[in-house]
């Protein structure tokens, strides 16, 4: 079986990721969503909210399998015996931090990592961005599946209530 990891915060999954997510479910037989853990940021959304997201928005896929993992990327493909990353490339910016990221992998365990780049409509579409809109209340439904974008105006809706 071909087997790939697409990792990340996923605070919340937005269409980019899932374009990434899509294409990678298409190139192989299972993709592993890998949400990791960083236990220097609190997100939005708990672990367990992100997983259930996750899995509700790339059901129809069909062969995506998603956990969290906290540690090392590599560790989590050893484990699993997964040996690729497939990483979505936003900008220059992005292929700077993640080439090094690769090598990195590949020089500790062997894993390699496939650079797939963002659609244009996504280009500049991240998770950080789309909270900060959204906590200042712009239109955001266009960036996220409608199951996220309700959970997120929910969410911020708790916040400011607090």
């Amino acid at each position: 079986m071909r087997r790939a990891v697409c990792p990340g915060s996923f605070d919340p999954i937005t269409n980019g990721h899932l374009d990434i997510i899509e294409r990678a479910s298409k190139l192989y037989d299972v993709v592993h969503v890998a949400v990791l853990i960083n236990k220097n940021k609190s997100g939005l959304f708990t672990v367990d909210e992100r997983i259930a997201l996750i899995e509700e928005t790339c059901g129809r896929y069909g062969n995506i399998e998603v956990e969290s993992h906290s540690g090392l990327l590599v560790d989590f493909c050893r484990d699993r015996g997964i040996p690729a990353i497939i990483k979505g490339l936003r900008a220059v910016s992005d292929f700077d931090y993640e080439l090094q990221m690769a090598q990195m992998n590949h020089g500790l365990t062997g894993v390699e990592t496939l650079f797939v780049p963002t659609s244009p409509t996504y280009s500049f579409l991240s998770s950080s961005l789309v909270k900060e809109v959204a906590s200042y209340g712009g239109d955001v439904s266009h960036l996220l599946p409608p199951v996220v974008h309700r959970r997120l105006v929910e969410r911020i809706a708790e916040r400011a209530g607090q």
